[in-house]
């Protein structure tokens, strides 16, 4: 065990953060922190690291343990230069180093040979550094550096280049490459995801997967989650719950957990019911007093169950449009942007089409001009070339990441009314209070929200548009784990078109029907999901291969290309929406016969009352609507047969 979490309770003034939390790390162990946003993950990583005091419990480890602790966008802030930085991590072996190269210096002079005694003890001074060198790696401080710079983005960089230079982003970046480097025995990092693109991404979790020590994460992002961990805490309700398996299997077994505890506890219900009427019917008969004062006792020695907690309360909303939009709904022709001053675009040559219902989302690693394109694309900036046109009828909704057209100075009731103003105070109070602002909470200033509060605000704002266009920039940026469930299944059931940007892989593979991969020379088109592009991308990778061998070998390659006809393309990105609307149909017929079946349920219930048994009249009302509503259940399950 490297550490171990006993009974940490902390609270702010009267509001409790963390109550008894306790929890273990093992060697090599891979656990995901997980809850809701507020729900004390990150106030719990700073009472491990030392960085906060907890109110009562103990923390647990060992002297020698090297614990690294990376606070959420916690950039690195020096004066030194990148490199500089890198090789401060490793001054133990570069002071080594030196040491070696002062005895290789002393060994080379004839002075010491003629003293053999001297001669013999820097021989084995040198000998005895040279390996503990070599194991620590001291040969290898080079590539190590070059590695995870490379793997954090910064294989590009001139690494002479000084962090004070360095965006926000590119430092926390830095400070996660340098803790990398650190290899601490027990690893905690508080949002490591943040600030980073999928092509990072993917490295990051190939190299935590190789990773020596433990690893303790807080994330929002499932496909990582999914990827490297295998053991979930939870933290929810102030209370923290272990659950072996990534985030996948936790789902799967949180919601067993309360299915069986669930009907435990009704079944303990069930009985607690039939002993109190046992009681009330023969407590005050003589001959079955006894039997009935027994049935008390009992009742009052039983442990009784609490119900098991639901769902905590979740946002939840729908994206609605006032109207449909024309088939054609944009065109993108020869698009590039240029900053002032710069000489080169920042990106050229892009094409790409959107029609009514798509879904499409665009990608393309950091820097490349996704958010530079998307605010093209509304207005906000200007194209040095090339054309942008939108169909009839468009209604655009733009999200921005960064929430620069929220006014600090309002509270979250005059952002999103003076938005609306033609609106009822009652009506918008309540569009908030299903994005969990109610009571004095409207009444915050925006410029004290936390980043998610900020994104349900945004979000707010957006549905209320009824906007049959969306365009999203990072709309899962800042959500919690369950949010972004809501968020999803919001947008699933968007009967309009949606364009967005996202980092999150998981989001990606359940949201999009087609993929555009942004460039500096242009854009590339995959259709499906992300993991459906990557099998794309490996299928293109493997056939250049096999024509590079075929020519090495002067063999004609085969006639099957890469590209694909531009028809074929259109043939199966028409296929992928008829599918998407088709689903989208099958579940709302579903939806719709579990209704009928629940209000049929419910009339052939009254029909074995017995006021109702005695009345005629109302039998045969309610006969006929049966009959009306099992026609329709009839009618809905062919329809239903027919889109599966």
């Amino acid at each position: 065990m490297l550490l171990q979490v006993s009974n940490i309770s902390k609270s702010y003034g009267v509001t409790a953060i963390l109550s008894n939390i306790s929890m273990q790390v093992l060697e090599k162990e891979r656990i995901g922190l997980v809850g809701v946003n507020g729900a004390g993950k990150s106030t719990l990583l700073k009472i491990i690291a030392g960085e906060m005091s907890a109110d009562s419990g103990d923390v647990h480890k060992p002297k020698e343990l090297r614990l690294g602790y990376l606070a959420q966008n916690s950039g690195l802030q020096s004066e030194r230069s990148i490199i500089e930085e890198m090789r401060a991590v490793f001054s133990h072996l570069i002071d080594a180093e030196q040491e070696l190269r002062e005895l290789e210096v002393k060994i080379a002079d004839p002075e010491l040979h003629a003293d053999e005694k001297k001669y013999a003890e820097v021989l084995d001074r040198y000998s005895r550094r040279s390996d503990w060198f070599r194991e620590q790696g001291g040969f290898e401080i080079n590539t190590r550096i070059n590695s995870v710079l490379h793997g954090m983005g910064f294989g590009t960089f001139n690494h002479d280049t000084p962090i004070s230079t360095l965006s926000g982003g590119q430092k926390t970046r830095l400070a996660l490459a340098r803790i990398l480097l650190q290899a601490p025995d027990l690893l905690m990092l508080d949002e490591p995801t943040n600030y980073l693109d999928i092509e990072t991404l993917t490295w990051l979790e190939s190299y935590l997967r190789g990773y020596p020590g433990a690893i303790v994460v807080v994330s929002h992002d499932r496909y990582f989650l999914d990827a490297l961990v295998d053991t979930i805490i939870e933290i929810e309700r102030h209370q923290a719950k272990r659950y072996t398996g990534n985030y996948s299997r936790y789902l799967e077994l949180k919601t067993a957990e309360y299915e069986i505890n669930l009907k435990h506890y009704e079944k303990q219900q069930e009985e607690i019911e039939r002993m109190e009427q046992f009681i009330q019917r023969n407590i005050v008969r003589a001959s079955t007093t006894k039997r009935a004062q027994s049935r008390r006792k009992a009742l009052d020695k039983m442990d009784r169950m609490d119900r098991p907690a639901g769902e905590l309360k979740k946002a939840h909303f729908s994206f609605e449009i006032e109207r449909m939009t024309g088939k054609d709904v944009l065109t993108v022709d020869n698009l590039s942007v240029k900053f002032p001053g710069k000489d080169d675009p920042l990106f050229r040559n892009v094409r790409f089409n959107l029609t009514r219902g798509e879904t499409v989302a665009l990608i393309g690693p950091n820097g490349i001009g996704k958010s530079t394109l998307l605010k093209t694309l509304v207005g906000q900036l200007e194209p040095s070339s090339g054309t942008i046109q939108f169909g009839s009828h468009v209604k655009l909704g733009y999200y921005d990441q960064e929430h620069t057209r929220l006014n600090g100075q309002n509270t979250i009731l005059e952002e999103v009314w003076g938005m609306y103003p033609h609106m009822e105070e009652a009506r918008i109070r309540t569009v908030l209070g299903n994005f969990l602002f109610s009571g004095e909470d409207v009444l915050k200033r925006i410029s004290s929200l936390s980043g998610g509060e900020k994104a349900r605000v945004s979000l707010a704002k957006l549905m209320l548009a009824q906007a049959n266009v969306l365009i999203l920039d990072e709309p899962t940026n800042h959500l919690d784990l369950f949010s972004k469930e809501v968020l999803e299944s919001a947008l699933l059931d968007y009967e309009g078109t949606l364009f967005f940007i996202s980092h999150d892989r998981y989001f990606l593979n359940k949201m999009s029907d087609c993929i555009v991969e942004l460039g500096p020379n242009g854009v590339d088109h995959f259709l499906g999901n992300y993991d459906e592009m990557l099998e794309k991308k490996r299928e293109i990778e493997d056939a250049r291969l096999e024509a590079i061998a075929a020519q090495s070998k002067n063999q004609k390659p085969g006639e099957s290309s890469d590209v694909t006809p531009a028809s074929s393309y259109e043939a199966e990105k028409q296929a992928k929406r008829d599918e998407r609307n088709r689903q989208r149909k099958a579940e709302q017929l579903e939806a719709e016969i579990a209704l009928l079946e629940e209000k049929i349920g419910e009339l052939e219930q009254q029909l074995t009352d017995p006021e109702v048994f005695n009345n005629y009249i109302r039998i045969q009302e309610l006969q006929t609507e049966i009959d009306e509503l099992k026609s329709k259940l009839a009618s809905a399950y062919e329809q239903w047969e027919q889109y599966m």
